[in-house]
């Protein structure tokens, strides 16, 4: 199914009609509204004069003169330039609040209050409004929120690294995109309430705890049980085994799951009575005794290629896989007929836009990709 049209022929998105203000920068607030842009919402993008958007001098990479980080989360939406202490695109900005359904910010706390912009000044005039606050430590706290700050802070670079003594950020700004999500989320749930009562009320997300949640058994571990993780290279703290194993030629990856992969797995290197010896037969035994499995393993699979392997233990449906960059993972989601690129024309550049596609699949209203990321206005 390609969707539902609209008058005009265009494919209608789910979030037609709505319009959303956007003064997020960076990256949380802008994943945010693309997300909601990419599903039919009109995005109308707040920058500052002259400079715009801080990620628009983030290079490179660079296309032209334009960089990809901006472009990357900027797409499908109308960039208008204004100087938030010019009392006339002051007055721009208001109005354009007023007429909103939602409006996405994330300024340091009390900013938008002091220009007359905060949710409390704002609702009187549209009580209908969705108002979304991204911080990065809540609202009462004044401190600035960057990605590797909170990846330190909240608990994330102790867990990732090789060993405890060398904690490392994940290579992407991975605490920005969970929270942009979270806020996706909380807009959505706030638009079905006003749908079902006509009210809007305020959305709050923060980093921190955006980072905390997604920490899944890792928090969960601490909270429940007071363990507290270290850092285990690609190793997993309660599966075995699921880290990166040498073979003849380059790694692979092992994520073995439940105890029918695990017996699979043994047929496949020769080894089966490592299924039914009583140091493996389960996962908690395999976890405790995780260093002579891991030797076994290894040696067994320096037998032959990493292909090889793949090919055997995949026919066999054990989970692995090879150790992609990123052009060999979108070659292989591209093998795998998950269109993960799209391009998007734009009259206003000399070659069309390449894009990384929305990942969320609707048979009725699928995302679409009206417009390239906007130049600033």
């Amino acid at each position: 199914m390609t969707g539902a049209s609209d008058a005009t022929g265009r494919t209608t998105g789910a979030l037609d009609g709505l319009v959303v203000a956007d003064f997020g920068r960076v990256l949380a607030g802008p994943y945010a509204t693309m997300l909601l842009a990419d599903l039919g919402a009109e995005v109308i993008k707040i920058e500052r004069p002259g400079r715009g958007d801080d990620t628009r001098q983030w290079g490179p990479p660079w296309v032209g003169d334009e960089s990809t980080y901006f472009a990357g989360v900027n797409r499908n939406k109308e960039s208008v330039a204004l100087d938030l202490t010019d009392a006339d695109d002051l007055a721009v900005a208001r109005d354009l609040v007023a007429r909103a359904d939602v409006v996405v910010e994330n300024f340091l706390p009390g900013t938008m209050d002091r220009l007359g912009l905060g949710y409390d000044t704002v609702r009187e005039r549209n009580p209908g409004l969705v108002y979304c606050s991204v911080t990065g430590f809540g609202g009462h706290n004044d401190l600035p929120g960057y990605d590797l700050l909170i990846q330190a802070v909240g608990g994330l670079m102790s867990i990732t690294g090789p060993d405890p003594a060398t904690p490392t950020k994940v290579g992407v700004a991975v605490v920005d995109v969970i929270t942009g999500l979270h806020a996706a989320v909380g807009i959505l749930a706030a638009l079905r309430h006003r749908d079902c009562t006509g009210e809007g009320q305020r959305v709050e997300v923060n980093l921190l705890s955006s980072l905390l949640s997604a920490l899944a058994n890792q928090s969960s571990g601490y909270v429940a049980a007071g363990v507290v993780p270290r850092a285990m290279g690609n190793r997993h703290p309660s599966i075995a085994p699921y880290e990166v194993f040498d073979t003849a030629d380059r790694p692979i990856v092992l994520a073995v799951g439940n105890d029918r992969q695990f017996a699979s797995l043994a047929d496949v290197l020769g080894l089966p009575e490592l299924a039914t010896d009583e140091r493996y037969s389960t996962n908690r035994a395999r976890v405790a005794h995780r260093e002579d499995l891991t030797k076994t393993i290894t040696d067994a699979l320096a037998a032959d290629t990493a292909d090889a392997w793949f090919d055997r233990l995949t026919a066999q449906r054990v989970p692995c896989g090879p150790l992609n960059d990123i052009a060999g993972a979108v070659d292989h989601a591209q093998r795998l007929g998950l269109n993960p690129v799209v391009t998007i024309d734009d009259p206003r550049r000399d070659a069309p836009v390449r894009q990384v596609a929305n990942p969320i699949t609707l048979s009725a209203t699928p995302a679409t990709y009206r417009s390239a990321p906007p130049r600033l206005s």
